[in-house]
């Protein structure tokens, strides 16, 4: 934990609550393979047997980003090793010591050589890897731009590949909502890992009526943040990983602002050491500004007006992006009509947005495509091979 403080500046009980994270998606995977991967037999009416089964795809290329270095690769390899497959690591260039850490607890773990291979590669030699025979298919965690590049490349050689990239969730606040828990969790949402979640709430979309209200709460609660030093136990924010990912969240502000939008708390990079951006909320945005239109990887939250839930579904649908989506309502009908109408790949009702081994994780449009986690994830890392036993 105290690695991933110091090399992307992760809180420290933000850093101990990955590796929990990791500890459970192993758990999970190595009690449940069996079930997960066992054949599929049905029995035709003229005798014959149909099987269906999971083989392993061979050696899967893992890029793999910085914000969580952990958790990202164990949710992939996990699952990638206990189905049979080679995994060949591109870590992030920003914490090759995570990544040295993970090859070194894999080894002791008693993963045989050259099943879990670590290779520090230039972004630009990533496709000729790909291209390689011996890759069998490809998967990326990152920006849509990382995303086109790997895809193309992938389809160039005609190889599977697994996208989970950016996000600008919504976060749904109806009239009827409990605002004690839907503050609570919309400032959980927005500065999880100081912001840099790809799933981390970004658009706050609230009904008129207790707009306000939430508004005065929210901003209050993100007065009340302690930033710090990563290392510290009594820190919530620390600083964003590298000085390009701070200089271009703090333009991507200063753009939105100049546009029209009001600021109500932060929104200027302070003075001194460390690349710290503070808690920030922004309201009256433009649709077209970079808050609206564009992720925003660290702790800056946009806030609208709504007259009406069509409105509020319309707005959360008027993104590129569909990873995952937070709605807060006491009304079932409302729940159900935002879980069918969100065009998004996870929709959760009076909760925060999380991924869990148990289940899949990814999203669509410019989010990416395909899943990981679960038994969908798994399968995603397979062939399925039918098989079929004729009647003699």
């Amino acid at each position: 934990a105290r690695l991933a403080s110091l090399e992307m500046g992760n809180p420290l009980p933000s850093a101990r609550s990955e590796i929990d994270k990791c500890i459970d998606g192993c758990r999970h995977f190595a009690e449940n393979s069996d079930h997960l991967l066992a054949d599929e037999e049905l029995t035709e009416p003229d005798g014959a047997t149909e099987i269906l089964r999971l083989e392993p795809m061979g050696a899967i290329l893992a890029i793999m980003p910085w914000n969580f270095p952990y958790w990202q690769l164990f949710r992939f390899a996990a699952p990638a090793l206990i189905v049979g497959n080679v995994v060949i690591h591109k870590p992030a260039g920003s914490v090759p010591g995570c990544a040295r850490a993970l090859a070194a607890l894999l080894e002791r773990a008693g993963v045989p050589p050259g099943v879990f291979e670590t290779l520090f590669l230039e972004n630009d030699d990533i496709a000729q890897v790909i291209e390689d025979a011996r890759i069998a298919a490809v998967t990326l965690t990152g920006s849509e731009r990382a995303g086109a590049a790997v895809g193309a490349a992938a389809g160039r050689s005609v190889k599977k590949c697994i996208l989970e990239l950016g996000g600008s969730d919504p976060f749904v606040v109806l009239k009827d909502a409990d605002l004690d828990r839907a503050v609570a969790t919309a400032v959980k949402a927005r500065t999880v890992n100081s912001g840099q979640s790809c799933i981390a709430a970004k658009r706050f979309i609230v009904e008129a009526p207790v707009y306000d209200e939430f508004a005065r709460r929210f901003v209050a609660a993100l007065a009340a943040l302690r930033i710090g030093d990563p290392l510290d136990d009594s820190t919530d924010i620390g600083p964003l990983a590298t000085l390009a990912i701070r200089d271009e969240l703090a333009r991507q502000v200063d753009r939105t602002v100049a546009a029209g939008a009001r600021l109500l708390i932060g929104g200027r990079v302070p003075e001194g050491a460390g690349f710290f951006y503070p808690p920030t909320a922004l309201e009256h945005v433009p649709k077209d500004s970079p808050a609206a239109a564009e992720e925003l990887f660290g702790p800056v939250a946009a806030l609208f007006r709504v007259a009406h839930l069509d409105e509020a579904i319309a707005l959360a649908n008027d993104t590129p992006y569909g990873l995952g989506a937070t709605v807060f309502t006491k009304d079932p009908s409302a729940a159900d009509r935002c879980a069918a109408e969100i065009d998004a790949g996870m929709v959760f009702i009076n909760a925060q947005v999380a991924s869990d081994p148990r289940f899949p994780f990814g999203g669509k449009k410019r989010s990416g495509h395909g899943r990981e986690l679960g038994a969908y994830g798994l399968r995603e890392l397979c062939h399925v091979k039918r098989i079929r036993r004729a009647h003699i």
